[in-house]
């Protein structure tokens, strides 16, 4: 028997181009990277990134309750704030004993350990916050929604690095399908833009050096790619069955049809060379889905701008779908939001089966020779989609992709 349908019926963002879902629309499709020098990266080999702005978080968050949260866990409660909005719901009339929260994160609250450490070795033990480790453990978006939200069924906070986006999604699905909740409020977030992390990545060789325009230095699938540019952000959806949002007369944006997770079980960084795993994880999201390679229309892709990962995800998409879809790659604009990503990319994933429209790949003539794939480049392409797929690939070879569809 067929698992029953799951509907994404709401969706928040807060990413480098918008802090809220359309205008991060609206800057994926114009295709041009906030990417700028950051104050606080001052002095490493990294020095600029791409970041959320124009918002005071404190003040959005509530400055009660925001001292407590370090900048991740703000970015997840706004996101998902916007999601159960968008979902025309309301939690003070829901049973939270079935609504499940499941938001992931790869680094979590290394900022925020960076921070303490920091001021303790300067200023000393009493100087350090009383809530710093809540300014540390991952857990923290997935409780913080929960405790504004007044869910009181599962909370989760998964971690696989890159695709810990995708993987909430499809635990949170499992937990549907299941019925371990009526509810989820699902994604995940990420904001990794301080001195350690940054000179980490610039020292793993991963990470793209200033070279001209910043705002060019991301370019997936590009001859002259030179690595990633960082970003930070955060998306959440409301999932519940689709029989459920129908009976309450909410309107899907999207029904998530299928998930397939693999580990290349090769290396802690680089993706295994011939992308037969990553492939099974393709085949099972497409199978959950009940679909054949064929009918895939669109492809987002994770396309980071570094070299081994577009040449194995290009090698991957010309394999599996030799009849050439569309493919897009966010981070050309956004920069790679790390844990987030694979959220923010299905989220995107999801407007352009409702709008019929795909972004473009930023900074991107043509793929690079040998890459039998068809990007969109220059500007949006408007197209009639019903079927696409998201890919998310992360460090320790986990890969997830999700299949989503129009209702």
């Amino acid at each position: 028997m067929r698992a029953p349908a799951v509907a994404v019926t709401g969706l928040g963002m807060i990413t480098p181009v918008g802090n809220d879902t359309e205008s991060t629309w609206a800057g994926v499709c114009a295709g041009v990277s906030p990417a700028r020098t950051v104050a606080a990266l001052e002095g490493c080999a990294i020095d600029f990134a791409c970041v959320v702005d124009g918002i005071d978080l404190d003040a959005e968050i509530g400055r009660r309750t925001a001292f407590r949260m370090g900048r991740y866990v703000k970015f997840a409660v706004l996101a998902a704030r916007e999601a159960v909005a968008d979902a025309g719901l309301d939690p003070a009339g829901w049973d939270g004993s079935r609504v499940a929260v499941v938001v992931g994160t790869s680094s979590g609250g290394s900022a925020g350990l960076a921070g303490q450490a920091l001021v303790l070795e300067r200023r000393g033990a009493e100087a350090t916050s009383p809530s710093g480790i809540l300014l540390t453990i991952p857990n923290m978006p997935a409780a913080e929604i929960a405790i504004e939200m007044r869910a009181t069924g599962p909370s989760l906070a998964p971690c696989t690095a890159c695709s810990s986006g995708v993987t909430a999604l499809s635990v949170a699905r499992d937990l549907l399908v299941t019925g371990q909740c009526d509810l989820a409020i699902a994604g995940a977030t990420e904001s990794t833009v301080f001195p350690v992390a940054m000179t980490g990545f610039a020292r793993s060789g991963a990470a793209a050096r200033a070279d001209g325009d910043l705002s060019r230095l991301s370019r997936p699938f590009a001859e002259d790619r030179a690595g990633l540019v960082m970003g930070e952000g955060a998306a959440v959806m409301v999932l519940e069955r689709a029989d459920d949002a129908e009976a309450r007369g909410a309107e899907p944006r999207a029904l998530l049809a299928g998930t397939g997770a693999t580990t290349d079980a090769h290396h802690p960084t680089s993706p295994h060379p011939d992308g037969r795993v990553a492939q099974a994880a393709v085949e099972a999201a497409l199978r959950g889905a009940g679909w054949r390679a064929a009918d895939v229309e669109h492809i987002n892709a994770h396309g980071t701008s570094t070299a081994q990962n577009d040449a194995a995800e290009a090698a991957l998409i010309a394999r599996v779908y030799p009849h050439r879809p569309p493919v897009t790659a966010p981070k050309g604009v956004l920069g790679h939001c790390m844990g987030a990503a694979g959220a923010i990319e299905a989220g995107l994933t999801v407007l352009t089966l409702q709008r019929g429209v795909i972004p473009p790949v930023a900074n991107l003539d043509a793929p690079a020779p040998g890459f039998d794939i068809d990007c969109v480049t220059k500007r949006p392409l408007e197209l009639p989609l019903r079927r696409a797929v998201s890919h998310s690939f992360g460090f320790g070879g986990h890969n997830a992709v999700v299949a989503l569809r129009r209702p």
